[in-house]
């Protein structure tokens, strides 16, 4: 395990009023790990990597993420990091190259490394032949391995995927999961959240959150041991679930 800590975070908390979301958690996340992040709806995941994105300030605590401070540098995170949604991010009415050529403006890339980005880009999808269609033509699994692709153009320290692989074959979700080796193997920090309980079998570490808090964080192996189960599925239905 690469011992470079790209993520800390301490005592992280957030309130909505009386209710709070999350609740005093703490993890660290190292670079070039694939880092799951679980839970069931509910329980805290998606507020809390809304504040580790810089979207949302924490109510206390402190994130550290790509060296900047998400309650003081919120804008230097956002340059050093990706992100892809759950829902698809990119824009139906525009061209495969249009939305690669307008996300590459957002990150400040020069036409030079537009130019070139989106001739990589385009040739490793093998997106060729439609490369000048609307991104409203393309099925979902091909929308979902651009919009990754286009999240990693400007070469962040992290890419935060929120459940990236929801809705596709099972076929593309393999490809998909490829693709995040590849990049992980390059030495990008991997932090997603995922529905698909064969897919955190897939990560470096897995934490589950329950009720806003961390219940459980190690290596899918460990966790199955710990909780003496045969699939991280069955981990998650003792923890979130309470059932034995």
């Amino acid at each position: 395990m690469k011992q470079e800590k790209i993520i800390q975070v301490e005592n992280l908390t957030k309130k909505f009023g009386d209710f709070t979301a999350v609740k005093g958690i703490t993890f660290d996340v190292y670079r070039g790990e694939i880092f799951g992040f679980l839970g069931a709806n509910g329980a805290g995941k998606t507020t809390a990597m809304k504040m580790l994105i810089g979207i949302s300030n924490p109510t206390s605590g402190k994130a550290i993420v790509a060296g900047f401070d998400v309650l003081t540098q919120r804008e230097m995170v956002k340059k050093s990091i990706g992100y892809m949604s759950q829902k698809f991010s990119l824009y139906d009415d525009l061209t495969i190259k249009e939305n690669i050529t307008f996300f590459g403006g957002i990150y400040s890339l020069s036409r030079k490394q537009i130019k070139e980005k989106t001739i990589q880009l385009v040739q490793e999808l093998e997106m060729q032949d439609v490369a000048d269609n609307l991104v409203a033509s393309l099925p979902l699994g091909w929308k979902q391995k651009l919009s990754f692709s286009v999240a990693l153009l400007h070469e962040p320290k992290i890419v935060f995927l929120d459940e990236p692989t929801g809705g596709v074959d099972p076929i593309t979700r393999r490809q998909f999961w490829e693709m995040i080796y590849t990049q992980a193997y390059k030495g990008t920090t991997i932090f997603v959240t995922t529905h698909y309980m064969d897919e955190a079998e897939y990560c470096d570490r897995v934490s589950i959150m329950v009720d806003g808090v961390i219940e459980a964080l190690d290596t899918p192996k460990k966790l199955k041991e710990q909780f003496k189960v045969d699939s991280m599925n069955d981990v998650f239905l003792k923890l979130a679930r309470n059932i034995e």
